[in-house]
Order: C-alpha cells, then sequence, then structure tokens
C-alpha cells in the first residue's frame, strides 16, 4: 500500500516573490488526490517541493517519518525510491527507444540482471498499454504514447507515491478519459498513493478521491471531492464551470471595479463565451475497468470520511450519503455510534463540547448537487486528511486530526 505523505505549513518563494505560503495537507495512504489551480499558482513547484528537489523557506513534508525539508542526503535519497513521477512532456530521452527509456532507472539505481530488467520493463509496459513499442524512439510515437512510456518508466521501482504533473496535457479528450482510467486501474492494482496536477476538470471531477485548490498564493480548500464538486466557494466554483466571470482573471485575483464591470457588461447582454450551466455536483467516480481487483483505497475512504461526515458543510454531506448503497446509511448509524462511545470511554464520563457526537441519519437524503445555500460547516477536528473544510466565505488553512479512538 501507498504511503501517507504530510504536509505542513510549506511555505515557497523565490527571492522576494512568494509562490504560497502556509499550506497545509495531508495525501491519505493509497488515495487518488488532485490539486486544481490556475496557471501560475506553483502546482508544479509544489511537486517538487513534495520529492525534495525544491527547499521550501517554511513547513515540513513527512513521509515514513522522515522529514525531507530537515533530514540529510541518504535520508532524502532512500524517501525518493518511494516516488515515481511523471513529466508534462514525459522527459524521455530522445535517442533511446521505449525500452532503454523504461529501463533506465533500472539500470541506475539496481543492480537486476539485465534478464530481470526486460522481464519488468516488458510487464511496466504492457500495464501501460505499451506492449509491442518498445523498440519504438520517443518521436516515432504520439503524444499520448510518451505519456504511457513516462507513467511506465515512473513504475519501474514500484513506486508507493506517484506525482503526475498535468498527464493530460496535449492530450486530446479521447485521450485523456483513456489516461483517467489508466490511473485508476493502477490504483486499483498496486494502491499507491497518487498525486495528480491538472487543469482538466472532467479527470478532477471523476477520478481522484480528494480535491484541493491554490489560489492567491495559498490552499483555498482541500478535503474529500464531494466538498469541492458541492462547494459555492466563488473562486472554486469559477474554476469548475470554466468561466471567464469571477474572481479568477488573466493573470491575478480581480479587483471588485473590474469584477463589477465584468458583472455590468454580463446584465446587459454581452456574451463572452462563458456557459453559464452550473456543472458542480457530485458525478459518479471512475472505476477499474471490470476484471481488475475492487481499490482497496475505496474502502478505507469511505470509512474515514464516514467518521468526518459531521464536520463536512450540508451539501457534502448530501453527496456522501447519496453515494452509498442500500446498506451503508444504517453502518454509518453503527460506526457513529461506535466513535463516540470511543470517545466517552477514552476521556471519561463527559465527552468533551468540541466533538459533538456525529448525527446519525436515518434515510438517505437526496443529492443536492447544485447548492444555492450551505450553512457554515460545524467546527471540529476529524480525519486528518488537511485543513478543515472552509466556511462559504472564507477559506481555512487551519490542520485537521484524525477522530480519537478510531479503529
Amino acid at each position: 500500500m501507498g504511503v501517507e505523505v504530510v504536509v505542513e505549513g510549506l511555505s515557497k518563494s523565490f527571492g522576494r516573490q512568494s509562490i504560497w505560503r502556509d499550506v497545509t495537507l495531508t495525501l491519505p495512504a493509497g488515495e487518488v488526490t488532485a490539486l486544481l489551480g490556475p496557471s501560475g499558482t506553483g502546482k508544479s513547484v509544489f511537486l517538487k517541493c513534495l520529492i525534495g528537489l525544491l527547499k521550501p523557506q517554511h513547513g515540513r513534508v513527512v513521509i515514513n517519518g522522515v522529514d525531507l525539508c530537515h533530514c540529510s542526503e541518504r535520508e532524502l535519497y532512500e524517501i525518493r525510491k518511494l516516488f515515481g513521477v511523471l513529466f508534462q512532456d514525459g522527459a524521455l530521452f530522445g535517442s533511446m527507444n521505449l525500452f532503454d527509456n523504461v529501463a533506465f532507472p533500472l539500470r541506475e539505481h539496481t543492480k537486476k540482471s539485465e534478464a530481470e530488467i526486460k522481464r519488468i520493463v516488458l510487464d511496466k509496459l504492457e500495464l501501460t498499454g505499451l506492449q509491442g513499442a518498445e523498440k519504438k524512439l520517443p518521436g516515432e510515437i504520439s503524444g499520448g504514447m510518451r505519456k504511457r512510456a513516462g507513467l511506465a518508466r515512473a513504475l519501474v521501482l514500484d513506486p508507493e507515491i506517484i506525482l503526475c504533473d498535468e498527464p493530460d496535457s496535449g492530450l486530446d479528450p479521447v485521450r485523456t478519459a483513456y489516461l483517467s482510467q489508466l490511473l485508476i486501474d493502477l490504483n486499483a492494482q498496486i494502491d499507491a498513493t497518487i498525486l495528480i496536477v491538472t487543469h482538466n476538470i472532467n479527470l478532477a471531477r471523476t477520478v481522484p478521491d480528494n480535491l484541493g485548490m491554490l489560489f492567491r498564493k495559498e490552499l483555498v480548500m482541500f478535503g474529500p471531492r464531494e466538498v469541492l464538486l458541492t462547494s459555492d466557494e466563488p473562486v472554486v466554483e469559477q474554476f469548475l464551470n470554466g468561466r471567464r466571470l469571477g474572481p479568477i482573471g488573466m493573470s491575478e485575483e480581480k479587483d471588485a471595479a473590474q469584477m463589477a464591470l465584468e458583472q455590468a457588461h454580463v446584465e446587459a447582454g454581452h456574451a463572452d463565451g462563458s456557459s453559464f450551466e452550473d456543472v458542480r455536483g457530485v458525478v459518479p467516480q471512475i472505476e477499474p475497468t471490470p476484471g481488475m481487483p475492487v481499490r482497496d483505497a475505496v474502502r478505507r475512504r469511505r470509512n474515514r470520511v464516514l467518521a468526518m461526515l459531521h464536520t463536512l458543510p450540508e451539501s457534502a454531506q448530501h453527496g456522501v450519503l447519496a453515494s452509498l448503497n442500500r446498506e451503508e446509511p444504517g453502518r454509518y448509524d453503527d460506526y457513529a455510534r461506535q466513535v463516540a462511545a470511543e470517545r466517552v470511554a477514552a476521556r471519561g464520563s463527559h465527552p468533551p463540547s468540541s466533538h459533538p457526537t456525529p448525527p446519525a441519519p436515518q434515510t438517505r437524503p437526496a443529492p443536492r448537487p447544485h447548492p444555492s445555500q450551505a450553512p457554515d460547516s460545524p467546527s471540529g477536528q476529524a480525519g486528518r486528511l488537511g485543513p478543515p473544510l472552509p466556511q462559504r466565505t472564507r477559506p481555512s488553512t487551519q490542520d485537521t486530526r484524525r477522530p480519537e479512538g478510531r479503529p
């Protein structure tokens, strides 16, 4: 299974130019997470900080108890063996065929025999749908095949963490759909922790278990996919709907005057090509291809999200519950009572007021994919997934912790 990646108070700048500050989140072990944000918000820089290629000014990145920002070169070298990275352009060597490109990490970092290397390389090429193409050069194949070759190379050392930097970049919608399915199938087979940086809204809505968004040099929101997909936070709403009208500008955040001017143009009937259809809402997540194993991450995530359900905004709660099968709402009732009882046993006869007993929904509520009003989420620390989910008007960067007594 993949490993958990804990990011605490991470800040990065180049000289006086701040890229982002105080980013706090946790990538749950074995789950798929997507990081969104406008161009230029430092998403690729964030990936490089995670793997230790760039040093942040402040904060920690903790993997297996080792802080990558303050560890020795030897420790960093060992931790990097846990990673596989798919770069935007595939980063293939143009003078090598696909076999040698994929074999390169094995020849550089292991002492395996050529027979063993051949077995592993052919296995990874088959896993990514490239069987029979091992003798082709990168210049002889399509962009989609180069992406898959880069992914095959990222997998040869059996990583527990896979970082994908805009894997859909340069791909048409059909190839992006195939790539999305491939990422889910990989997670089902190897149970790795996967972080995807992307601008592709359809990929973001259908692939990850968790979603985050960078904007204004900070982490605007992070949590289970249902939270962002039902959020009425203006930045998230604008980005998910792909609209020009909103706080995100061409190069930076718009001021109030610019936003008012654009709104006036819209009200005057000016057509700018934006769609006013609200595509927010929880859509079905891609499942593994028939014949593939069931994703263990789905079960682990479901238990974790049900345990923190009472801390989520109401619209996200409805999105979670609407995705359950008939037996699971009742199972949540039992789980909530178990968590509450264990908290009482751990702390004494009086449970603390800051940890209210989760509500026990008796019926399966209808989904609310397009909420126009969502009450502020209740406070509380639950499910160490990153910052608690934001109120409607202001993002939060506070960290969360696991519910005590959680099995």
